[in-house]
């Protein structure tokens, strides 16, 4: 992948002894992901953060560019008050979407908004602008910035990407929600419906996730309660009374079954499908509580990004930066990611995303700060 800086020149930051090289100059780096893009207004001298700002969704693929630039004007006012912003002297942006070459829309997206975000909020960053995707970015939010290894990303999607020189070599995965992302959020959350719908249908064992599916997708508690199990203390009284009505006792009654699929297939078709990510915490809360079915859909996704990394073919002990909402501390997908990358001599370290990353790359993109006394 090309990240070369933007060569447009950009407006005059003033004279130098009043300029960043006077006072202290700063960068700003980006993450603009499909929920949320990201500022961080940081030192260019050691990268320590100085502000943040935060607006909507910045994939440069899906958000058009008019939204896609006022996602980053609001970013960016946030995070860099007026009275600094001629001393921002490089811009760092890792978009979602904008892989590939510089030619690229995504890319092209991408630089358009951003000039035009700086142009409005009279941030001279000149030429030091680049853009890259956001799993560059987050690579690159690693100890001490790598320039080399590999990067892995488990949110509503997943993709993993090898990093030579801190460009992209090569993909795995991140084909979307219709042809891929296998092990991501999106992939969780069907798995809970379709091993809900199964048990429904008596094609798969009993999973507390279809009581947690119902109840997200609005199913009427009066249908869960006809669940087997701890959840339904009068499951056998309930289940009586429709097997009189000609119902099926085992392990749902058969009206029961019937009115579950009737609410939860309009739910789901009714919406977007990337929408079924919402659900995967809900897998998560029922492997923790001990339900087989949620372990199982866990471990396979982990095995789906292990996959992943596998195809990158990768090197005992190499950098692997991981990212997203799935893994880290707190991640449903760790624990079982850990034990297979332990097989291929790997150790992820997490980062909370790609804005440190960007601050980073802002800091290598700045040109040279001009002397004050030779600028007289």
């Amino acid at each position: 992948m090309s990240n070369e800086l933007n060569q447009d020149s950009g407006r005059d930051s003033g004279r130098a002894e009043d300029g960043p090289s006077a006072r202290g100059a700063l960068v700003v780096g980006l993450d603009a992901g499909g929920t949320r893009t990201r500022a961080v207004l940081a030192s260019a001298a050691d990268g320590s953060p100085l502000g943040e700002g935060v607006a909507g969704p910045g994939n440069a693929l899906t958000v058009p560019v008019p939204q896609l630039t006022e996602h980053l004007v609001e970013a960016l006012a946030l995070a860099v008050p007026v009275s600094d912003r001629p001393r921002v002297v490089a811009v760092a942006g890792g978009f979602a979407g904008a892989a590939g070459t510089a030619d690229e829309p995504g890319r092209v997206n991408a630089l358009t908004a951003l000039r035009e975000a700086l142009r409005r909020l009279g941030i001279p960053a000149g030429d030091g602008i680049r853009i890259c995707s956001d799993i560059e970015a987050a690579f690159a939010a690693a100890p001490d910035t790598p320039a080399d290894g590999l990067s892995l990303v488990a949110g509503t999607g997943a993709v993993a990407m090898r990093i030579t020189a801190r460009h992209c070599e090569k993909t795995v995965g991140g084909d979307g929600w219709l042809l891929g992302d296998d092990g991501g959020g999106f992939w969780i959350g069907r798995e809970a419906v379709r091993s809900a719908l199964r048990m429904a249908d008596h094609r798969g064992p009993d999973t507390a996730l279809a009581a947690l599916v119902g109840r997200e997708l609005g199913v009427p508690e009066a249908v869960l309660s006809y669940l087997s199990g701890p959840l339904n203390p009068s499951y056998e009284d309930k289940a009586s009374a429709y097997e009189g009505a000609g119902g099926d006792r085992h392990p749902w009654p058969r009206a029961a079954r019937e009115a579950y699929r009737r609410h939860v297939l309009p739910a789901v078709m009714g919406e977007p499908p990337v929408r079924l990510a919402r659900l995967a915490p809900l897998v998560a809360e029922a492997a923790r509580a001990g339900d087989a079915r949620a372990r199982a859909i866990l471990d396979a996704a982990a095995g789906h990004l292990a996959d992943c990394v596998r195809a990158l073919e990768p090197t005992p002990g190499e950098a692997l930066v991981a990212t997203g909402g799935l893994l880290g501390p707190d991640g449903p997908l760790t624990e079982p990611l850990d034990r297979q990358l332990t097989a291929l001599g790997l150790v992820a370290h997490w980062v909370p995303d790609g804005s440190r990353g960007a601050v980073a790359l802002a800091r290598l993109a700045q040109g040279p700060t001009p002397h004050p006394e030779k600028s007289k």
